[in-house]
């Protein structure tokens, strides 16, 4: 059997030593490889189309064209993309925006390398680089100050009427910041059931992963705010 072949990252931040420093922790591991470097935005989203990456790893704060308008497009025109927002501040009103655009997750600059890449893999899996619980956070600081996302739709007057009883029970616990292991003690469910939920889930409402289904529930009144 062969090695599967590396996750391919973009890397965009318009300091150079920044993507110097993602570069060389990125490189020192043999199942990643950065596919190309990006100074702002629109060099990110040219980027994105030429070089199709698993992961980009985002600045917010950028000339020409920032990072949230960035994600943004490029998940416009690809909704298969991952993105991780890059932000110097937890609980970020930039990075929220980010994971509005569409991003994946966000990671502080000054994270460890293990962080770093355990948050890349995470992504390039269909997983969330961003607790449930810090985007309800989020939701309630930043929401009333951002456009609303698009998070998925569903048809009817509920926009949860494509679930099960029970799948709407996992999307209201996913909306509380509820991990896997904390859903199946509450429901009494095995985490790989809870697991299969979640996917199913995802897969009705349309939405890209976790963080999205915060948004989802928060954004179409299925939790208090």
């Amino acid at each position: 059997m062969t090695d599967p072949a590396p996750l391919r990252v973009l890397l965009v931040d318009d300091q150079a030593l920044v993507r110097l420093g993602f570069r060389m922790v990125l490189e020192a591991e043999p199942d990643l490889t950065v596919v190309g470097e990006a100074p702002d935005g629109a060099e990110a989203v040219r980027l994105a189309v030429q070089t199709r990456p698993d992961v980009i790893l985002m600045d917010v704060r950028m000339p020409s064209m920032d990072g949230i308008e960035a994600t943004r497009r490029i998940v416009a025109a690809n909704p298969e993309a991952r993105i991780i927002i890059l932000t110097t501040f937890d609980l970020d009103e930039y990075a929220f925006g980010g994971l509005r655009a569409g991003a994946s997750g966000f990671l502080l600059k000054d994270a460890r390398p293990a962080e770093l890449i355990a948050a890349i893999r995470a992504v390039a899996a269909g997983d969330a680089a961003v607790t449930g619980r810090i985007t309800r956070s989020m939701l309630e600081l930043f929401a009333d100050r951002l456009p609303a996302g698009a998070s998925g739709t569903a048809a009817g007057g509920d926009p949860a009427s494509a679930l099960t009883p029970r799948e709407r029970e996992i999307l209201l616990a996913m909306a509380d910041g509820l991990t896997n292991g904390e859903i199946g003690a509450k429901f009494f469910l095995t985490e790989s059931t809870v697991k299969t939920h979640v996917g199913r889930v995802l897969s009705k409402l349309q939405l890209r992963d976790r963080v999205h289904a915060v948004i989802f529930a928060y954004d179409n009144g299925l939790v208090d705010r």
